[in-house]
């Protein structure tokens, strides 16, 4: 075994140590209980010179045999379940039932990507369209780019991990992929996973290093993509730094979700509670902004209060019962904390929760949040959700949309028209009707625009992203 105990980079063929480690620190009980290697400037370049030189060697392997890998990875997942979540409860702090939710998931994303590898997107030209091209013969299909930089966060460790690797191995990429340095583990034991399963050396390389040194990724000219998911800050001044390099960008925000006058209730309550509170909602489609009309209000707060109180627990992420573990770092919930204290102390009201449990926040509900106040206007990252009040569908449409952010909404409804208007009319890059903005399939296409980013992940979007289109005309006669 070359992660758990001793984990290690896996650069080509080699599994590497440096000098200089980096503590895993397990945010519920604020343990260090995992030292692992922090590669530098020097483990990046090895990387891409790697990923480079093996790009050649992987471009052109047959599609039944990117499948075939594909498929052993999630069988290599499969059979070390239990592994990835305790994993993933001990780097993450995730809940446990959450975490054998995130395995899952990852599962079905190697598998989703074993089915898109055996399908050549591509399209017959109708070159006759035109007089001009009268005798010719044309067809555009994908080809893929070479080598990838991507940058994961902590707060899926394994499942965006899959979302940056699937998509390289099914379209015949190399891979230069950083781990988020609060949570690398998952991500170095799915490294030892694809080598068993038989990816060719150097296909996808694993490196922990700094901001600084991964900077490399950047300046790089072997290097013709960057796929990043996380902060808008760190997103935006990458896209500055890329130059000329395609990049893929799937950032924050603070997802909205209207329950109109005809919602179902006893539906929406338990969506909108697991959507805004579980994992103390550090999922950047986590719900964040209620929008209720204003005859159903005080029902919604009232049964919202309710069902926090009766279901969302706090406290060890172990316990299956537990819905809000630990926030990431003793900084993320100190910071949660004063952004709490400037709206209460600027006129915001507490509903419920509020209440601090060692490194836990527990399921705060606020209301007559101001939209400019920043617990609304910015991305929370925290188990909190504010309430709002509106009369008219269309109100109710552009305070979803007075957000710098754009990345899913919800509407609950039983109106048809109105759930094609919400379609139309809102600015995000998923509308989900009847269900909270924080719900995902791994084979929908998932990305957001305005500061949400732009590009779009999900298998076969991935797959097209991570691709150069290229067409062949053909002169006859």
């Amino acid at each position: 075994m070359k992660t758990g105990n001793c984990p290690r980079l896996l650069i080509g063929a080699d599994w590497v140590t440096t000098e200089s480690q980096i503590s895993v620190v397990n945010p519920f009980t604020g343990e260090a209980f995992a030292q692992v290697p922090l590669g530098g400037a020097r483990e990046v370049e090895r990387a891409i010179a790697t990923a480079h030189e093996t790009f050649p060697k992987v471009r052109k392997t047959p599609a039944h045999r990117r499948a075939a890998l594909l498929q052993a990875v999630a069988r290599g997942i499969e059979q070390r379940q239990s592994e990835f979540v305790n994993t993933m409860v001990a780097e993450a702090g995730k809940p446990v039932t959450l975490a054998e939710a995130e395995v899952a998931r990852a599962q079905v994303t190697f598998l989703a990507a074993a089915e898109e590898a055996r399908r050549q997107h591509g399209e017959l030209l109708d070159m006759d369209a035109f007089a001009s091209g009268d005798g010719h013969f044309g067809l555009a299909r994908r080809f893929p780019m070479g080598v990838i930089g991507a940058i994961t966060p902590f707060n899926y460790p394994l499942n965006l991990v899959a979302h940056k690797v699937a998509p390289c191995l099914a379209t015949g990429n190399t891979m230069v992929l950083k781990p988020a340095t609060k949570t690398p583990l998952c991500a170095l034991l799915l490294a030892e996973i694809l080598v068993e399963a038989g990816m060719p050396p150097g296909q996808v390389n694993f490196v922990t290093c700094t901001t600084a040194d991964s900077a490399t990724l950047l300046k790089d000219d072997r290097v013709k993509k960057i796929t990043f998911t996380g902060s808008p800050a760190v997103g935006w001044k990458l896209k500055e730094q890329c130059g000329k390099k395609h990049i893929t960008l799937e950032l924050g925000g603070n997802a909205g979700v209207i329950l109109h006058e005809d919602a179902n209730l006893d539906t929406a309550i338990p969506a909108v509670a697991a959507g805004g509170f579980g994992y103390a909602g550090q999922s950047c489609i986590s719900v964040q902004r209620v929008i209720i009309h204003e005859s159903r209000y005080e029902e919604v707060k009232s049964r919202l209060v309710s069902y926090v109180r009766e279901k969302i627990k706090t406290g060890d992420p172990r316990d299956r019962a537990t819905v809000v573990g630990p926030m990431i770092t003793p900084d993320a919930l100190k910071g949660i904390c004063e952004k709490v204290d400037a709206a209460l102390d600027a006129g915001a009201k507490l509903v419920c929760g509020g209440e601090i449990h060692g490194p836990c926040l527990e399921a705060t509900v606020l209301e007559d949040v101001k939209p400019a106040m920043e617990l609304c206007a910015q991305e929370a990252f925290a188990p909190l959700v504010t309430l709002h009040r509106y009369r008219e569908f269309a109100e109710a449409l552009e305070m979803v949309n007075a957000s710098d952010f754009g990345l899913q909404a919800g509407v609950f409804t039983q109106n048809l028209p109105l759930a094609l208007q919400a379609f139309d009319v809102l600015d995000v890059g998923g509308v989900l009707i009847n269900q909270v903005p924080t719900f995902r399939v791994d084979n929908m296409p998932y990305g957001g625009i305005k500061d949400s980013g732009f590009g779009r992940e999900g298998l076969r979007y991935a797959m097209e992203e991570m691709t150069e289109l290229k067409s062949l005309i053909i002169k006859q006669g």
